[in-house]
């Protein structure tokens, strides 16, 4: 896995992948992703949060790419550990705050608000047609910001009332979710 751009822009980290249960998304999938971002949002002046952040993969590009404000959640303590060692080593620890809690859980807590929200969930969690709701009614949403919601061809939003638009690569689908504040007039 590498990073796409910004300051770490071509490193590459190898985590210890075996019998996890996380499904990193795709170096061509994340280019994408973050080449639409890069036009939607100054990575300097946000706060992000990760959930389902698994190998810490978006944590480290968001950071390359800026932001100095990252909230990490994931349940899975190798992914955990890695993601400490990962930050220490790329000196990058002071702004990615972890986070070793279960997504629902977490989502349960009082809100604080993000401008940018990313949720890389298990593609057979029960619950993943929830995620949206559990982001935009409990506060984790800045008014003008945008939740990202990664998931396959067996998941559809597009009636959701907060659902912008739908982006696919390959068998990686991303859709976009904004509050009316959000939107660009």
């Amino acid at each position: 896995m590498r990073i796409i751009g910004g300051t770490f822009r071509g490193r590459r980290f190898y985590p210890p992948a075996d019998r996890w249960p996380t499904r990193p998304t795709t170096d061509f999938a994340k280019e994408a992703l973050f080449n639409i971002l890069m036009n939607r949002l100054d990575f300097a002046s946000i706060k992000m949060l990760d959930l389902f952040g698994g190998t810490g993969s978006h944590s480290y590009e968001a950071v390359s790419l800026g932001c100095q404000d990252v909230t990490y959640v994931d349940k899975h303590i190798p992914a955990v550990k890695f993601v400490k060692e990962t930050c220490a080593t790329l000196g990058i620890a002071d702004y990615v705050h972890i986070v070793r809690s279960d997504v629902l859980k977490y989502l349960a807590k009082e809100s604080i608000f993000y401008d940018y929200v990313f949720a890389g969930p298990p593609y057979g969690l029960p619950w993943l047609d929830e995620i949206p709701n559990m982001v935009l009614q409990n506060g984790w949403l800045a008014r003008t910001g945008l939740f990202v919601l990664e998931h396959n061809q067996h998941h559809d939003f597009n009636k959701h009332e907060h659902f912008r638009e739908l982006r696919t690569y390959g068998g990686t689908h991303f859709s976009f979710f904004q509050t009316k504040e959000g939107i660009a007039e």
